[in-house]
């Protein structure tokens, strides 16, 4: 038999992790859409397990040009 090969897939914890440590960061849509999660899912997984259970520090700040809030993870 041949043996089938899988790659591992990835939580949608670490997707929204490494979505937020990207230079760029991360709006609320793009978080959203990533995971299928709605709106206060992510935010409860912001608060709840990045900042509080794992120590995170995320930041947030508005993009001037479109106006829509920036979430990122400070290094």
């Amino acid at each position: 038999m041949r043996e089938q090969m899988q790659t591992p897939k990835t939580s949608k914890q670490q997707q929204v992790i490494d979505l937020l440590s990207s230079q760029q960061g991360a709006t609320l849509t793009e978080l959203c859409k990533a995971t299928g999660w709605q709106a206060h899912s992510v935010h409860g997984l912001m608060s709840g397990v990045l900042r509080k259970k794992l120590g995170l520090a995320i930041s947030h700040a508005k993009d001037e040009t479109s106006g829509k809030r920036i979430y990122r993870i400070d290094t």
